[in-house]
Formats: structure tokens, C-alpha cells, sequence
């Protein structure tokens, strides 16, 4: 049995933790807001965005002349998988669940004799590829100075997938990220950015019969195609971080309530052993004067 020192120092050690994760839990709440704030404004924009681009997706359909980001290569061999997880960790099962959706494509994609190649956002994913799929790993975008996400970050990314595509390195593009949807549920998502793909809903489709567009569709497609790339990597950068905030509060929460249960239980076992420790020892007095 551990004696009274040692509890002592063990209760004031998970005290000192307590206060660690309490503290990472406060602002974890205060980067959360700014980051909730962020993706939800960045939504109404990529919505509207993509919906346009559906509706000029819609008519330029399968013609000849259809940039090659929204046609493709006309392959489906090599497949690029960007997964973008954070630079820190204490963040719950945050980066894991991402990794495990994008392991999951890996395997699929393999089982159907695909080429796999991946590019990393974010040191923790990295990590966890390495150790399996270390093979597959053609790139990293280290994001670990900066402090705030901004389109300047997904134009860069954007940038890097661009440049490989146009040299031919890949056939299909996929992002996986978390989308936020509170700060007990972050979904992990994949989503196919080259070839583009636009769902068109009914009210798009009636009002993309309205505009005339000039100049043409596919001029207006192959302009703001690489710019959808980047609005769409954007956007899964600002989900990606509110999610990260969102798992590290609620994993600090639970953190700082474990150890205060720790801290109650080890109170107690104090308490009883020091009762026993002076139980003990007025034994020993009442036995020795009594032997006088």
C-alpha cells in the first residue's frame, strides 16, 4: 500500500493536471467560437457557389470543349487522397476518426487494383499514415505557424493539387475532413474535388435557365473551376478546425472531470490510511504505558 507521502503527492500531481486540462478546456471554448463563426459564415458562400457551378456544370455537360477539371482525364486509375487532420493532439478521437475514413478508402481503392497516392494536411494525420501506408505518402502541408486558417492556406493547397493534376500524377482528387456540427458531434467527410462534382437541386435548375452567361460556359467554368478547388479546400480547412476545437473542449471536459474523481478517490484512501496510521500509533502509546 502506497504510504501518506506518496498519496499526497500523487493527489497534488493530478490537482496540477486538473488544472492543465481545465485551462486547455477554456481555451479550447474561446477558440471555438471564432472558429464556429468562421465555417458558418464560409457556408452560404461554398453552397452558393457550388450551386452555380452546377448549373454551368448542367449545361456545359459532356461536350468536347469541358475543362479537364470538371471532365477529367478520362481515367479512374490513380486516385489522390488529401487528408487534413491538426497540428496538435488532445483532441479526442478527432484526428483518429478522419485517418480511419481515409484508411478505409485506401483499402477499397487497393482492393480494386487502384494507385493510391496521398498528400497530408496536418501533422497528426501524417503520424498515423506513416505507419502504415508510409509508402503512399507524396506530400505534407505543414500548417503548425499558423495561428489562424485563412483562403491564403487553401489557395496553396489548392495550388499543390492543381500542379499534380495538370502534370498527370492523378485521375481523381478527394478531401477528407470533419465537418462540425456541434461540439459533441464532428462528422468525418470525403468529398471528390477533381473532377468536380456539383449536386444541382431543383430550384437551381429552374433558375439556371434565366442567365445568359458571356462569355461562354466553359470559359466561365475553366476560370472559376481551380477557384472552386481552393473555396472547397477552404471550407473544409474552417470545418476541420472548428471540429479540432470542438473534440479538444469536450476531451478536456472529460479530462477535468476524471480528475476530479481521481482526486475524490485518492482523498479518501488519504484519509482512511492516515485514521489507520494514528489508530495505530495511539495503540502503541496506550500498550507502552500500560506495560509501565
Amino acid at each position: 500500500m502506497p504510504s501518506l507521502k506518496d498519496l499526497k503527492n500523487r493527489i497534488g500531481s493530478v490537482k496540477s493536471t486538473r488544472k492543465i486540462t481545465k485551462a486547455m478546456q477554456m481555451v479550447a471554448a474561446a477558440k471555438l467560437r471564432r472558429a464556429e463563426e468562421a465555417a458558418q459564415a464560409s457556408r452560404p458562400y461554398a453552397e452558393r457557389f457550388n450551386a452555380v457551378m452546377a448549373g454551368l456544370a448542367k449545361s456545359v455537360g459532356d461536350s468536347d470543349s469541358a475543362p479537364r477539371l470538371l471532365a477529367g482525364t478520362g481515367r479512374d486509375q490513380t486516385h489522390l487522397l488529401v487528408v487534413m487532420t491538426s497540428e496538435r493532439g488532445l483532441c479526442g478521437g478527432f484526428n483518429s476518426s478522419i485517418v480511419k475514413l481515409a484508411k478505409l478508402k485506401i483499402e477499397e481503392l487497393r482492393a480494386k487494383g487502384k494507385t493510391v497516392k496521398v498528400v497530408t494536411v496536418g501533422k497528426k494525420g501524417r503520424e498515423q499514415l506513416r505507419r502504415d501506408y508510409g509508402n503512399l505518402l507524396i506530400g505534407h502541408v505543414d500548417l503548425s505557424d499558423v495561428k489562424r486558417v485563412g483562403y491564403v492556406n487553401a489557395q496553396e493547397i489548392a495550388k499543390g493539387v492543381l500542379d499534380r493534376f495538370e502534370a498527370g500524377e492523378f485521375d481523381v482528387a478527394t478531401i477528407f475532413f470533419s465537418r462540425f456540427q456541434s461540439v459533441i458531434s464532428q462528422v468525418p467527410t470525403a468529398q471528390q474535388i477533381i473532377p468536380a462534382k456539383f449536386d444541382l437541386d431543383e430550384d437551381m435548375a429552374a433558375a439556371s435557365t434565366v442567365y445568359d452567361y458571356e462569355p461562354d460556359e466553359e470559359a466561365i467554368l475553366a476560370d472559376l473551376l481551380p477557384r472552386g478547388v481552393a473555396t472547397q479546400v477552404f471550407a473544409a480547412l474552417l470545418e476541420n478546425a472548428a471540429s479540432e476545437q470542438g473534440a479538444r473542449m469536450s476531451a478536456m471536459d472529460n479530462a477535468t472531470r476524471n480528475a476530479g474523481d481521481m482526486i475524490d478517490r485518492l482523498t479518501i484512501v488519504y484519509n482512511r490510511s492516515r485514521q489507520a496510521s494514528i489508530t495505530k500509533e495511539l495503540i502503541e502509546i496506550i500498550s507502552g504505558a500500560e506495560a509501565l
